[in-house]
């Protein structure tokens, strides 16, 4: 089997080693069949998609939102070698699953409105498939209501019309699109479970996403409810184009 391909961006070592173990587990994929890349910390290598399965993104403490100027030279950095993936991804169609960070570097790419409008504070939301969604191959197994982890400070306010909304929830409108085929994103994040947000809570404590006083009120949000259905979209992924 050609090996799939992780992206990720977090340059802290603890959570950045759990999100590869996650993904990992949730695939159902061998460390040698999934090849992970922390782009915080190296440029992206040339990905020849002939050679491969597909890419996963994992997320990230990065916001597309950002004003050019307040945005790192890592950012930045990272930004542009996505754009030039991108194009080669969604020209051809290439199995693509982005989580969280995910959304926003394909909705970026596509010209979606990326804002503050509809960001969620780490926690467990209900998530509804659209009509489009519950027919989608990728979300077969899912029912029409689940739980998931989210915890983001942006968020695509408008799709463009080149994407295929799959899920929303209260507070959020875009959880989940497709584009063409087989490049889909997540605004939710699929491969956590409890002690993986649990893991980052901690670490991303002083990042702005909660208030210095919120932090038993946080692990209590992410405990409201079983998350158990999410992981099975990695799986599906893996299954529909492992080759």
């Amino acid at each position: 089997m050609r090996p799939f391909v992780l992206l990720a961006t977090r340059a802290e070592d603890v959570p950045a080693d759990e999100e590869y173990e996650l993904f990992l587990r949730h695939t159902g994929l061998e460390p040698a069949s999934l090849r992970r890349v922390r782009l915080e910390a190296e440029p992206m290598p040339d990905i020849d998609l002939d050679d491969i399965s597909g890419i996963f993104v994992g997320g990230g403490p990065f916001n597309a939102s950002d004003p050019w100027e307040r945005k790192p030279a890592v950012q930045r950095r990272v930004e542009a070698e996505f754009s030039v993936l991108l194009d080669r991804v969604v020209a051809r169609d290439s199995p693509f699953l982005g989580a969280c960070y995910g959304i926003g570097t394909v909705g970026a790419y596509l010209g979606a409105t990326i804002d503050r409008r509809f960001g969620e504070p780490i926690s467990v939301v209900d998530v509804e498939l659209s009509d489009a969604g519950r027919a989608d191959p990728l979300l077969a197994s899912l029912p029409d209501a689940f739980s998931a982890f989210v915890g983001h400070k942006e968020a695509i306010s408008a799709l463009p019309t080149t994407a295929t909304l799959l899920a929303s929830s209260a507070g959020c409108p875009v959880q989940m699109f497709r584009v063409g085929r087989n490049v889909y994103a997540t605004q939710f994040h699929p491969e956590l479970d409890l002690d993986g947000i649990t893991t980052r809570i901690h670490a991303y404590a002083d990042y702005g996403y909660f208030a210095a006083d919120e932090l038993e009120s946080t692990l209590a949000a992410v405990r409201r409810t079983p998350v158990t259905h999410t992981g099975d979209i990695l799986r599906a992924f893996v299954e529909r184009y492992a080759r």
